[in-house]
């Protein structure tokens, strides 16, 4: 229970608002106990994780919700946009302590064409795409791109919806009538009127990310490398750090500190790559998307980093210094899908954590993670059998089902709600890409790995 003298007096921020009460923004709760604070969220369903840790207010009493909270973030993308821009708006007339990210940060998150063209616009390289809005427009981004393509809406278009793989000069009518009404806004594909995106297809030998906290001040702090694993779309492992992508990290660290620094962005951001190789066979990355908010791959963090990217968050949104992100130690998070396993035998194994989202069971539904960082590094694949073995759903840890995430194409894109994420896949074709490396515009800003 709160009492009146719960906070030293020179605390003038107590109770931050998270907007949407998943499972991130009950880490981010979790992570802002220590520290002194609060949280209160905004979340229709009234049962969701986050509920644990603070009041919920259903969208219908925004205006509570507000007067609630000192200062405000979120926990997924797709949160409305006029919302974000209203909590943004009263900080600049000093009725709040500020919303963090900016809007302009979710407005780019939430266009796959914006997103595209501000990577570009930076110097970071980027499957090749064009915009599409008629289908001469599309036959000739068949034409520029090479089949087969996929065929996207640049807004919404989520759960496998929005997407269309163009395979043969015969498949271009039928995606664009199956996907035109998004240009002029119909229908239920968008929200918006907004063009379409025709993205080329490439090969690719691994997925990363890499996530970074930026405080107020303008620091950026950025973790290592990570490796992700997926399957049809859902994250069904991450190893930290991704092993042999040391060579690779200085122009992820120069890309997100890019990224960061044009967004004017505060709190915890996360960019996802594709490694792939150039006519030498040297290896370069391709940016794919940066999702505005703390990351399903960089759970480890809570156990394997000196400071976890939701508590690097907080610190962010709040004004407080950011902490380490050195690696304490190798490790492996695995996302519990559908079904819970036997709590027993999963901590059974050495060097196990587990977290639970306190969640229902349904299929293919994240309701757990799992992170493990056993005291040999050698036991890390071991440990990692173990616990195969004893979750009852193994989709895309087996090895069957982790050669097929491995071989699946670049363009078909992730679209989360909430991180409970559905995937389209498709074959990958010769590399589409451009064969130079991505190039980086030099900051002077701060950077710390």
């Amino acid at each position: 229970m709160t009492t009146a003298n719960a906070y030293p007096t020179s605390q003038t921020i107590r109770t931050i608002g998270i907007l949407g009460g998943g499972q991130l923004g009950m880490m981010l709760a979790e992570a802002a106990l220590p520290l002194g604070y609060q949280c209160v969220f905004l979340e229709d369903n009234a049962v969701c994780p986050a509920s644990l840790y603070g009041t919920v207010y259903h969208s219908e009493q925004l205006e509570d919700f507000i007067a609630a909270a000192d200062v405000f973030t979120l926990e997924f993308e797709n949160t409305p946009a006029q919302t974000v821009q209203k909590l943004a708006n009263l900080a600049k007339s000093g009725k709040n302590k500020g919303m963090f990210p900016p809007p302009i940060a979710l407005d780019v998150a939430q266009d796959r064409l914006k997103e595209k063209q501000m990577f570009n616009e930076l110097d970071i390289a980027t499957v090749p795409f064009r915009a599409v809005h008629s289908l001469a427009e599309l036959q000739q981004a068949c034409q520029d791109l090479g089949l087969p393509i996929v065929l996207k809406t640049s807004r919404g278009g989520y759960d496998g919806k929005g997407q269309y793989v163009i395979k043969e000069d015969s498949d271009i009518k039928a995606a664009w009538q199956a996907l035109k009404d998004a240009v002029s806004g119909k229908g239920s594909l968008t929200p918006t009127p907004a063009p379409l995106i025709a993205e080329g297809f490439i090969n690719f030998s691994r997925e990363v990310s890499i996530i970074a906290a930026r405080g107020q001040a303008g620091e950026v702090r950025c973790y290592e490398l990570v490796e992700n694993h997926h399957h049809h779309g859902i994250l069904a492992k991450t190893r930290a750090p991704a092993v042999g992508t040391s060579h690779l990290f200085p122009k992820a660290k120069a890309a997100m500190t890019t990224l960061m620094n044009h967004l004017d962005y505060v709190g915890v951001m996360a960019l996802e790559l594709f490694v792939s190789k150039d006519a030498q066979g040297h290896d370069y990355l391709l940016a794919n998307e940066i999702a505005p908010r703390v990351h399903n791959s960089g759970h480890w963090s809570i156990e394997g980093a000196i400071t976890s990217q939701f508590e690097n968050h907080i610190r962010a949104v709040v004004g407080l210094p950011l902490g380490d992100t050195d690696n304490i130690h190798p490790a492996i998070m695995v996302n519990v899908l559908g079904q819970y396993p036997d709590i027993k035998d999963a901590l059974a194994i050495d060097g196990a954590h587990y977290h639970s989202y306190h969640k229902e069971e349904r299929e293919d539904r994240k309701i757990a993670h799992i992170t493990l960082m056993p005291n040999d590094v050698a036991d890390l694949d071991p440990a990692l059998a173990k616990l195969v073995a004893v979750l009852p759903n193994k989709v895309g840890l087996d090895k069957t089902t982790e050669l097929a995430a491995n071989t699946k194409d670049a363009n078909s894109e992730a679209s989360a709600i909430s991180e409970d994420k559905t995937q389209t896949t498709s074959a990958a074709s010769e590399t589409a890409a451009t064969n130079s490396s991505p190039t980086v515009k030099e900051t002077n800003h701060k950077v710390k790995k």
